[in-house]
């Protein structure tokens, strides 16, 4: 006989759910990383790539997630065995569930100190040193282990704060404020670069796709990118997807998310490239676009110590969307299993993840190690996402898509997708099947050889 698990609450409102999902999808990934892959990997064919993917994997995967999770109500590990046994299907399905948490914890653990370090650029922007270039500037914050750990520790402590007051008062609520905030300034933003930057310019070329230089690499990033910036395989979907009201549609809120999502990343870009291409700057530096090209721009534009500030406060809500729905999935299992209280479950993970976290701030200056290109790396940032993001992430995606598609009781399923079209069901149930799980199959496999 199973026990019964401890409930903990559903959204409030319709919009809550899209708002708190939007989140999670929403983060460092779409603000920081989509415009320096757009950048290095070819402007508008990369994007087009990148929308395609997000129908074709992202949104189905999103689906089945939402729906394993709102029909149990419980979090990803318990939601996981639940339907595998009510499917006739093995228990050891749970292990997708602790995947998704393991995966999550270890992405916290270097997601928080690159999110501090945002935090910390919201201040260097405000009052830029002249004497040291943007470049130098970046430097002197990695170099230092105890400003990244101070950091660090402030953007952990924000997370556990909105986490440990539940999921109506903290996350909940937290949503219905960041959102609309982020939204705002990003329009800001966006409106900002129009006037005062090179908009055509970024305009062509995040929408006039050129396809000679697309190789396999551009789909790798691309569908990469779609996977990762939905939040999909590591349990926060699903988690949040457990306090969804059962009259509310998984399938129209599915696409919500994932056009929402979709338009913060484009915006991100047509915020950022007509500033880059104002200045000179190349588009293609990579991960150093937002630390070092960006901050490079800004001080030398008019306003820049104003419009500076408000770019990094927008990365820092977009960053503490994220992370308080990558902490939620542990909580939620540590919490319904009553091993702890909510509150202790989020302070025990919070400070696993902070330890962790440690060794992402000293890879950085201590222990970084150079390599054969001159190049200073980080192995212990390089190691944990290689494990998280390249291996357990897509490893979670791809089994999800594959119990719905294959071992999951069908009844089970249309009873939570009563109102879904027969055509757009087929069209779903073909996606998952097939096309989800191969295509991830191929990014994880591409990431491993």
């Amino acid at each position: 006989m199973q026990k019964t698990l401890k409930k903990h609450g559903t959204w409030i409102g319709k919009w809550t759910f899209v708002l708190a999902a939007t989140g999670s999808a929403v983060g460092l990934g779409n603000i920081w990383g989509f415009p320096y892959k757009a950048g290095t990997e070819g402007g508008a064919a990369f994007v087009l790539i990148y929308l395609l993917c997000i129908v074709a994997i992202g949104v189905p995967i999103m689906i089945s997630e939402i729906l394993i999770g709102r029909r149990s109500g419980n979090s990803p590990i318990n939601a996981m065995k639940k339907s595998a046994i009510d499917s006739g299907a093995s228990s050891l399905w749970q292990l997708v569930g602790w995947t998704g948490i393991i995966a999550g914890v270890l992405i916290l653990s270097f997601y928080s100190v690159i999110a501090g370090i945002c935090l910390n650029y919201i201040f260097i922007a405000a009052s830029p040193n002249e004497l040291i270039t943007s470049s130098e500037q970046f430097g002197q914050v990695i170099s230092s282990p105890t400003n990244l750990l101070i950091w660090h520790t402030v953007f952990m402590f924000l997370t556990l704060l909105i986490v440990s007051a539940g999921v109506e008062d903290g996350i909940g609520r937290m949503v219905k404020i960041l959102m609309p905030l982020l939204g705002f300034l990003l329009l800001f933003m966006v409106i900002y670069g129009a006037i005062n930057g090179a908009f055509l310019e970024a305009l062509s070329f995040l929408f006039a796709p050129d396809f000679s230089n697309v190789g396999t690499d551009t789909f790798l990033s691309a569908m990469g990118q779609a996977f990762f910036s939905m939040s999909l395989g590591m349990g926060s979907i699903m988690a949040y997807g457990a306090y969804m009201p059962k009259e509310q549609e998984i399938v129209s809120t599915s696409f919500s998310v994932g056009s929402l999502d979709t338009l913060v990343a484009i915006l991100a870009g047509l915020a950022i490239f007509p500033i880059i291409f104002a200045f000179n700057l190349e588009p293609g530096s990579g991960p150093g676009l937002v630390f070092v090209s960006l901050l490079s721009a800004f001080n030398q534009m008019e306003f820049g110590q104003l419009i500076g500030p408000i770019f990094f406060i927008l990365l820092s809500i977009a960053a503490l969307s994220s992370s308080i729905s990558i902490l939620e999935p542990g909580v939620a299992y540590l919490a319904e299993e009553e091993f702890l209280t909510r509150k202790q479950s989020a302070i025990v993970i919070s400070i696993l993840c902070w330890v962790i976290g440690i060794g992402t701030a000293t890879g950085f200056n201590i222990f970084s190690v150079v390599d054969s290109s001159g190049e200073s790396i980080n192995p212990f940032l390089n190691t944990m996402e290689l494990i998280s993001v390249q291996i357990l992430q897509p490893l979670g995606g791809m089994l999800i898509a594959i119990f719905i598609g294959w071992f999951m009781n069908e009844s089970l399923i249309k009873n939570e997708i009563p109102q879904i079209n027969p055509f757009l069901y087929s069209l779903w149930r073909f996606f998952i099947k097939y096309v989800a799980p191969l295509s991830v199959a191929f990014i994880f496999i591409s990431q491993i050889i």
